[in-house]
């Protein structure tokens, strides 16, 4: 396990400080001005899912980014146990900085059962190892500087198109699509929901590029800020964070100044595993 994995499982790891209340943190030196939504998203996860028996693994979840998280003091993430059923669990948390809500969600649990089946064919696109990380791309358009944030990221991403900094550049680039395969940078715990909260973080790092490379913009373009608004998930089948996914991407809509985006995550096999919606805001200026 890669040192910057090993923080994020540290991370989701939080400290029970009551019944059904924990004790979150970002990590140490963190550079950022807010709390990255993934990281905020995953330990709610799993405060959630530490009061939910073990053969109910979730399977969705909706979530609000309501107020920017301060990286500089830990979150508190009150677990709300709304209803315990024959099949399904229901949970509601909040998390709570300076005494505001800066984020909830909502995640049922359902224990698994026989039923009706079937998917949409994963795409057709080139394997991971045929792909350079990500890290490298950067560090061919902009130097070694560029690439050391993603050399050091917890999570392996291998982009099979363009990145958005290219379609700032070349108009032919711009697409409402975006694939990549991921994975977390090393072998991680048998621990399934350890699986769920992982992909939870990672979900949330490339999704709205779909919209950006729509509209040849991109975050280090000096003229574009935005944020998540939600994001909601439907786990349908076990997976492992620590095998290569892949993670289609796409932009239906763009308008007032916000951004929807959906994705699906595939394992090699050409199973679906994940699905992922998300709403950004999304502001440029000239």
């Amino acid at each position: 396990m890669s040192d910057a994995l090993d923080a994020v499982v540290r991370l989701l790891d939080l400290e029970q400080i009551e019944l059904d209340i924990f004790r979150g943190r970002s990590p140490a030196g963190e550079r950022r001005q807010r709390v990255f939504g993934g990281q905020v998203a995953g330990q709610a996860l799993v405060a959630a899912g530490r009061t939910v028996p073990e053969d109910r693994p979730v399977h969705s979840l909706h979530a609000y980014f309501i107020r920017p998280g301060d990286p500089a003091v830990p979150l508190i993430y009150l677990v709300d146990r709304v209803r315990d059923g024959r099949s399904f669990t229901t949970r509601r948390v909040s998390a709570v900085q300076h005494g505001k809500t800066i984020f909830t969600l909502s995640a049922s649990f359902h224990h698994p059962e026989p039923g009706v089946l079937h998917a949409r064919p994963m795409p057709q696109v080139p394997g991971p190892e045929e792909l350079p990380p990500t890290s490298e791309r950067l560090e061919e358009l902009f130097g070694p500087a560029a690439s050391e944030f993603f050399r050091n990221s917890p999570i392996d991403i291998r982009h099979v198109g363009p990145l958005t900094f290219e379609a700032v550049k070349d108009p032919s680039l711009r697409t409402t699509h975006s694939m990549a395969w991921l994975r977390a940078d090393g072998e991680l715990p048998d621990d399934p929901l350890l699986h769920v909260c992982m992909m939870t973080y990672a979900s949330d790092m490339t999704l709205l590029d779909s919209v950006l490379l729509a509209n040849g913009l991109s975050w280090a373009d000096g003229k574009t800020v935005g944020a998540s608004l939600d994001h909601a998930m439907w786990f349908h089948r076990p997976f492992r964070a620590d095998r290569w996914l892949l993670y289609a991407q796409e932009s239906p809509i763009a308008a007032g100044a916000r951004g929807l985006a959906r994705g699906e995550l595939y394992t090699r096999e050409g199973d679906l595993v994940v699905s992922v919606m998300q709403e950004g805001l999304i502001r440029t200026s000239v």
